[in-house]
């Protein structure tokens, strides 16, 4: 009997590993997200934080750069592994817009569409580095930065997106960006007039207006 009860207590844990293996075996057909890469190139905006609100019109932007050699004298040159320069991209999202709309731009890593707005990438916001988007021919669209900062200035109240994308010495841009969304109240005053037609204005549609 004993022995009838030591070979039952054998089996029993036998079938428990082997039920244990099957469970904790890797799944051969499931699809595994790939690690990230700590050694891949990344960009940190430091300041404005997504989600500022400020009544300045004028913004120091301050970006952190890792595993990215930024190198000015080579800019416009030869691209070299692992090093060239910063773009930045600074938009003001219009007053009133719809909803969902907004949303699809907004989680637009490259922020293009209608919702993009008037771009503040010119000598007259952007200081030196509009002057030289300007000399390379991107005004309008970004403003190249040799410098991990960007100073923008006469920026009028709203809703801003600014996006920072990393890029090799001769412009062409990598997948490596961030993107950080802040608000421009008006100093006195009435602020926008309220929307209509379901609109709603671009700062409450990102949870942005604590007025």
């Amino acid at each position: 009997m004993r022995g009838r009860i030591v070979i039952i207590a054998v089996l029993a844990a036998a079938v428990m590993a082997g039920a244990l293996g099957g469970a904790l075996a890797p799944d051969e057909g499931s699809a595994r997200p790939a690690p990230e890469d700590p050694w891949a190139p990344r960009v940190e905006i430091v300041s404005p934080r997504n989600g500022a609100v400020q009544t300045s019109h004028a913004v120091v932007v301050k970006a952190k750069v890792g595993n990215f050699q930024l190198a000015p004298m080579r800019f416009g040159g030869e691209p070299q592994l692992g090093e060239g320069h910063l773009r930045f991209s600074l938009n003001r999202v219009p007053d009133c817009v719809d909803p969902k709309k907004l949303q699809r731009a907004l989680d637009s890593p490259i922020g293009k569409g209608r919702l993009v707005g008037a771009s503040f990438d010119y000598p007259r916001f952007a200081g030196p580095n509009g002057v030289l988007a300007a000399r390379i021919g991107s005004t309008g669209s970004y403003s190249p930065g040799t410098r991990p900062e960007i100073y923008y200035h006469g920026l009028r109240p709203g809703l801003y997106r600014l996006v920072i994308t990393i890029a090799q010495n001769n412009g062409a841009t990598t997948p490596y960006h961030a993107v950080t969304n802040f608000q421009i109240l008006p100093r006195r005053g009435p602020g926008p007039k309220p929307c209509t037609g379901g609109k709603v204005s671009s700062a409450k549609a990102t949870g942005l207006d604590l007025r």
